[in-house]
């Protein structure tokens, strides 16, 4: 099923190997700019950006003014199974980003996408709000014109890269009242802009995150990205192409928590015999690998709808729930089959039972990805 080219996946597990206890001993901020650099400087980053802006050719995988979902996937599951952060730092490339590449002028496309694409400049991906999380048409952050400029108010809560991106993309009301979807419009907001402040925040991951507050900031008019209006059907298409790559991620780290389980049940003897004797624990580690199997097939299927052009509604959904449950599942019998060192801080898996957590919740949380499919079944 794999179809990224094996040098590529090679890179991201020999890059995964060596900087997985390095980045363990960093601070948040500092393992953050050492993951992106090193993706950056492998040439990961580039598949997160379209071939026609600067990014990595998918040779027919997808089409040139996009990216391959299921190369993301393969990277994902693959450095996701290292550490979190080299995870994150790639995938934020292209969420940031995408909604540029999608409704950004010819001119500003060429300024930001090729640095992104080598990971020089940090993306940022700018949608959720204190009252709006699910339901992206709540959003109250406005944006009001005047003259050839817009005038942004607001604030952004849950932006991963906060504090560090070097732009945002933001999804901000140029008409109507929250709650309707059409007065929407998406923007591109460089990090320097007056009038823009950021407060990190931490969450039970390492994850570079935080709300940022636009108060009066002035962007000139071709930071408009599409057209006015646009929005929200920018920023679906944003999510519809990464969704995907969310439960890929979290094979990733289900495939080391498996791993980990089978070595430790492996070495590890109790009453005079070794764990793997049990029948209880050898039906955990069947158990295990069937959902980590039915796991990576769904996301397959997903993401190869994905690149045919298809959108894919239900797959992706589908792919995002089962994935992200059954990893949730699996990191959590790969602790207790460690243990008291399974929650001692600092083991491998203890790490993964933090990581894995969030991505039942972020990019659709597992209760959006039920209605979707409910939607799907009864219409």
């Amino acid at each position: 099923m794999n179809v990224a080219p094996p040098a590529l996946v090679d890179e991201a597990r020999r890059l995964g190997a060596e900087l997985e206890i390095e980045l363990a001993g960093l601070d948040e901020e500092a393992a953050a700019r050492r993951a992106l650099a090193a993706v950056g400087a492998a040439g990961l980053c580039a598949w997160t950006v379209p071939a026609c802006d600067g990014g990595a050719s998918t040779g027919g995988l997808a089409a040139d003014d996009s990216v391959s979902v299921r190369v993301l996937c393969e990277l994902r599951e693959e450095l996701a199974s290292f550490h979190g952060l080299l995870d994150v730092m790639l995938v934020m490339q292209g969420l940031g980003s995408h909604p540029v590449a999608l409704g950004g002028s010819k001119a500003l496309r060429a300024e930001v996408l090729p640095a992104v694409a080598t990971g020089a400049s940090i993306a940022a991906f700018a949608l959720t709000e204190p009252g709006a999380g699910s339901s992206l048409a709540d959003v109250s952050t406005r944006a009001e014109r005047k003259g050839e400029h817009w005038i942004l108010e607001g604030h952004k809560t849950f932006i991963s890269n906060a504090g560090l991106a070097r732009f945002y993309t933001v999804l901000a009301r140029t008409s109507g009242a929250p709650g309707d979807g059409e007065g929407l419009s998406m923007f591109f907001v460089p990090d320097d802009v007056w009038g823009l402040d950021v407060e990190p925040f931490e969450v039970i991951a390492p994850h570079p995150i935080g709300d940022v507050h636009f108060r009066g900031c002035e962007l000139p008019g071709e930071f408009l990205l599409g057209d006015e209006g646009q929005g929200l059907e920018l920023a679906l298409q944003t999510l519809g192409r990464f969704r995907t790559t969310v439960a890929a991620a979290a094979n990733g780290c289900a495939r080391r928590a498996l791993a980990e389980s089978v070595a430790r049940l492996s070495a590890r003897e109790q009453f005079g015999r070794r764990l793997t004797s049990f029948q209880g624990l050898r039906f955990d580690l069947a158990e295990m690998d069937v959902r980590l199997r039915a796991a990576q097939l769904l996301v397959h299927e997903a993401a190869s709808a994905v690149d045919a052009g298809s959108e894919a509604t239900a797959e992706v959904a589908r792919a995002k729930l089962f994935a992200t449950e059954a990893a949730g599942w699996i990191c959590d019998r790969a602790v207790q089959h460690h243990g008291g060192l399974g929650v001692k801080k600092g083991s491998v898996v203890e790490r993964l039972y933090r990581e894995v957590r969030a991505l039942r919740i972020y990019e659709g949380t597992s209760e959006i990805q039920k209605l979707i499919l409910a939607r799907a079944l009864l219409s």
